[in-house]
């Protein structure tokens, strides 16, 4: 690289986002002996620490604890008058508190870097190499870098739908819905995705009335028919209204609520009165203060870096990680493309996203593991695969525990005997999806896993008996 003009910065390396993919590849950056500068535009962590992951999940435990308590009875435990008070002002805290603890530690193991520079203000390019960050408050305002070595890890967030009246009223988004501190008395939830189906159930069991308008014919899209209505009867079954193949037409709202009108499937038109509206109908990418044009860079009609698979863009040396790529937006895969940058770049290593497993949860009460294949994708694939079912009811563990909702569900080759993917809706159903996933990831057949011996009572002994079906 030539010299840097006047009041410009020459560095090694330049990450612009701290979120679970920029923070760590930095300070390895760093650490390689490069001048590294880490650009912040909100609070480091991302959006897992600070707005995803780490928050909600918090809530979600206390919301669990709610259920457990209204159902002690069933345990021979009972609750004085059978009455329970939600403190959703101590949950609220509990949750800023947890935040508040993974945010200082992200940031300490910026500080405590040697070479590693933290930046707080808004980036945009300038040059394929050049980037500016505004920093208003702070002097100087406005720093420029150069850079041969560019990281975009800027995130998604909530989409907002053109959706007649939204402007007009006072709305919740999935950061904003966590800042309240009373109960929702209706609360109604635009979406039928993970987001809006762990809203839903945490604050049905806070003791809010929920209704979830789904516009498709079923939650959770991606998933199989069955697997989706399985968790559709789950949430009605914990008083939730769930209303499929149902669009939005037009919301108003004033001091006392909103109004949601909405048409149904068959035309029928209707209003729902709430206290308060989620919407929850996906997430965008942060691009567009980057101006990606000005360093070469076109993202797709979404807003979405494109990237070859070692997640280098068209420029040569400017690279995207984790959600910002369009691709699965999940804390873990973001940390997975920290993982292959730092292989590539640092390492001189050829890592590839290419055929990696994709796990996830959806954390509502049972939770919904899934990893590799549907059933249906495996299906439109022209496999031939069979597939393995068994109800929780039948699992000895979740008998135990009074824990029997869901189903567990594997999909096989025929012929290699492979596991292509699986679906676990149940008791710690991303615990039991991880062990799916590690057979996988080690080319075990399913008849390895059907013989292996695991500890009893255990979750993991199950699957010893789902794969026993494929021989019923």
């Amino acid at each position: 690289m030539t010299a840097a003009q006047p009041g410009v910065e020459s560095i090694d390396a330049l990450v612009i986002g701290s979120g679970q993919g920029g923070t760590p590849l930095a300070r390895e950056l760093a650490r390689s002996g490069r001048q590294t500068v880490l650009v912040e535009a909100a609070n480091v962590g991302g959006t897992c620490v600070n707005v995803g992951c780490t928050p909600t999940k918090t809530m979600v435990a206390s919301a669990r604890v709610a259920d457990v308590v209204r159902r002690a009875a069933e345990y021979g435990v009972h609750v004085p008058d059978g009455q329970i008070e939600i403190d959703l002002e101590r949950v609220h805290a509990r949750k800023e508190a947890t935040v508040q603890s993974w945010r200082a530690g992200s940031q300490r193991s910026i500080d405590n870097t040697a070479g590693l520079t933290l930046v707080r203000g808004t980036a945009h390019f300038v040059g394929p190499h050049a980037v500016e960050v505004e920093s208003p408050n702070i002097d100087p305002s406005r720093r420029r870098f150069e850079s041969r070595l560019v990281f975009i890890n800027t995130g998604l967030r909530p989409a907002v739908p053109s959706l007649p009246g939204l402007d007009g009223i006072d709305w919740l988004d999935s950061t904003r819905i966590m800042e309240l501190v009373h109960v929702p008395e209706h609360l109604i939830v635009l979406g039928g995705g993970y987001v809006g189906l762990e809203f839903g159930q945490m604050f049905r069991r806070f003791g809010s009335r929920v209704t979830l308008v789904q516009r498709g014919p079923r939650l959770l899209p991606r998933e199989d028919p069955d697997i989706a209505d399985a968790v559709a009867e789950i949430l009605r079954q914990d008083g939730l209204e769930v209303l499929l193949e149902t669009t939005a037409l037009h919301v108003a709202g004033d001091s006392h609520g909103v109004q949601l009108k909405v048409r149904s499937a068959d035309g029928a038109e209707r209003g729902l009165d709430g206290s308060h509206l989620l919407v929850a109908t996906g997430r965008v990418p942060n691009t567009e203060q980057l101006d990606l044009p000005s360093a070469g860079i076109q993202p797709d009609a979404h807003g979405f870096i494109r990237t070859d698979d070692r997640l280098q863009t068209s420029v040569p040396g400017v690279y995207a990680l984790g959600d910002v790529r369009g691709g699965p937006a999940f804390t873990h895969i973001s940390y997975d493309d920290f993982r292959i940058a730092r292989a590539n770049v640092l390492e001189g290593g050829n890592a590839s996203v290419r055929e990696r497993l994709v796990p996830y949860t959806v954390f509502i009460d049972p939770q919904l593991g899934r990893v590799g294949l549907s059933e249906t994708e495996a299906r439109r694939q022209g496999r031939n695969v069979r597939v393995a079912k068994l109800p929780m009811d039948r699992v000895a563990r979740a008998r135990e525990v009074g824990e029997t909702r869901g189903v567990m569900k594997a999909v096989v080759d025929a012929e290699s005997q492979q596991i292509l993917g699986c679906a676990i809706l149940g008791l710690e159903g991303g615990e039991i999806m991880a062990v799916l996933q590690v057979a996988m990831m080690g080319g075990l057949p399913y008849t390895t896993i059907k013989e292996g011996v695991f500890a009893h009572p255990t979750l993991a002994e199950s699957l010893n008996n789902l794969f026993l079906t494929l021989d019923s």
